[in-house]
């Protein structure tokens, strides 16, 4: 059993990328595609998604959106439509110049986003205030030609939902803008057990061609933040580029207020790096593609593996629950579903079967309990609800230790190494510092918090007077 008994997985202090690398492909979530830059979801890595996609569908539903699908290809005139638009996405666009062997008169565009083909979609079935709002979704792939890759994190190719709105007030699109971001925090928190700081991005970081940008902002075990959901409140720039007008309440054309917003697959990435540890990933239960992996032991004794598989049949429909009846011996199956990171695990053997009981492990503190057959569906529900709000407090205590306050760029300077993580500092809100900072410490602003905080009266970087607090940090 040797080698494959112990699947060895860097440790997270020695080298946090390589443990993230060996954690995403030896607890197969993903492998290598021919393509550089673009990932294998594997079924495992899927069924997460699927997880993840199916809570944030029901919610994105409940709040009275509809699910579309727009085309991969976007023809270059088309993008060129929204100037600012395209200029932030140039350098990141993958373009299609042949079909077969003939050059295209006109080069398509894979989409990196579908602002523009929603734009083009709206101008043609808005007419009349009666027909606003349009709350439309989109679940597909997006491309985008990124330099450096990594997987879930940052990859040529992803998945994500991308939903596009149009309203007949500038404040309906605001209170819709606001309202995704809700979606978005609620569930990170929720589901994923990540805590998450809302606000709002700087001018330089929000989206291209967004009137402002909102978004929620998580922080990973190396002390570095992730973006982990973007609001965009367009206002009515993507509607005078494409024409989309209605006719108001008193007969007048006016133009059409627009939002997008988007959640992607590198939230799998983000759950990776919140909540794993060296055994590899720790998954929150809500999300969890198998909640309860039931492993028996000594199970080549008379009993042991109908008792076992009487136990699934029994538990199935309480929680997602999976059985290893393979030849394998314990240990290794122990090792393997901590790595997989699987909530709980129950063992079963003659001794336990005798006696009633089972005992049940914990992934999240490694802490066993003996649980009587005749509490075992109450005492499971009660197991998985611990270790989903054990993971969220322990992952918020973790951000909350991480996070400073500095109020001279030395300060800052200093923090960001001593003790990696958020920086709260005040800004003058010129970009020029927010420049120097970056380039001087590699630094970002993350966000410009809506709970609204004053830690001093000067500028971190320049000393001017100031009265924007904002949320720093190295980012992914």
């Amino acid at each position: 059993m040797g080698k494959e008994f112990v699947k060895n997985i860097t440790g997270m202090d020695e080298d946090f990328a390589q443990w993230y690398t060996d954690v995403v492909t030896k607890a197969e979530l993903i492998d290598y595609s021919s393509v550089r830059g673009s990932m294998i979801i594997r079924p495992y890595g899927y069924a997460l998604w699927e997880n993840i996609k199916d809570a944030l569908d029901k919610r994105i539903k409940e709040t009275g959106h509809e699910n579309v699908y727009m085309p991969l290809f976007i023809p270059e005139s088309l993008l060129q439509r929204e100037k600012d638009h395209i200029e932030g996405f140039a350098p990141e666009v993958a373009w299609v110049t042949h079909g077969g062997e003939e050059e295209l008169q006109e080069r398509l565009c894979v989409r990196p986003t579908s602002e523009v083909l929603f734009g083009e979609h709206y101008k043609n079935i808005i007419h009349s205030y009666r027909d606003l709002p349009k709350l439309y979704n989109q679940w597909a792939n997006v491309v985008r030609w990124e330099k450096t890759t990594r997987p879930f994190l940052r990859t040529l190719e992803f998945l994500w939902q991308e939903g596009h709105t149009c309203h007949e007030t500038d404040e309906d699109a605001h209170e819709e803008t606001v309202k995704m971001l809700e979606v978005y925090a609620e569930l990170c928190e929720n589901i994923l057990a990540i805590p998450v700081i809302k606000g709002q991005k700087t001018e330089k970081e929000k989206f291209a061609g967004a009137k402002y940008t909102y978004t929620i902002e998580s922080l990973m075990h190396d002390g570095k933040a992730l973006q982990s959901g973007t609001s965009h409140h367009l206002g009515d720039g993507f509607a005078k580029a494409f024409g989309i007008q209605f006719s108001d309440r008193e007969g007048n054309l006016q133009y059409v207020q627009q939002t997008s917003w988007g959640f992607t697959t590198r939230i799998i990435g983000a759950m990776i790096m919140v909540h794993g540890d060296d055994r590899g990933l720790v998954i929150p239960p809500k999300a969890a593609p198998t909640q309860l992996m039931i492993v028996p032991i000594a199970q080549h004794k008379e009993g042991v593996l109908d008792f076992a598989y009487n136990l699934k049949d029994r538990l199935t429909g309480a929680v997602r629950v999976g059985i290893d009846a393979s030849d394998k011996k314990p240990g290794w199956k122990f090792n393997e579903y901590e790595m997989k990171g699987i909530p709980l695990r129950l063992e079963v053997g003659p001794r336990d079967i005798e006696n009633n009981q089972v005992v049940i492990a914990r992934r999240d503190t490694g802490e066993k309990v003996t649980v009587s057959l005749d509490e075992l569906e109450s005492k499971i529900a009660d197991l998985l609800e611990d270790v989903q709000n054990n993971l969220f407090e322990k992952a918020l205590k973790h951000r909350e230790e991480k996070t400073s306050i500095a109020l001279n760029f030395e300060e800052f300077a200093e923090k960001l190494d001593s003790n990696k993580g958020f920086i709260k500092a005040m800004w003058c809100v010129d970009q020029a510092c927010e420049d120097k900072i970056k380039e001087e410490t590699g630094a970002t602003s993350r966000c410009i918090p809506f709970e609204e905080e004053k830690v001093s009266d000067d500028c971190v970087c320049c000393g001017k007077e100031a009265n924007q607090l904002v949320y720093w940090a190295r980012a992914y």
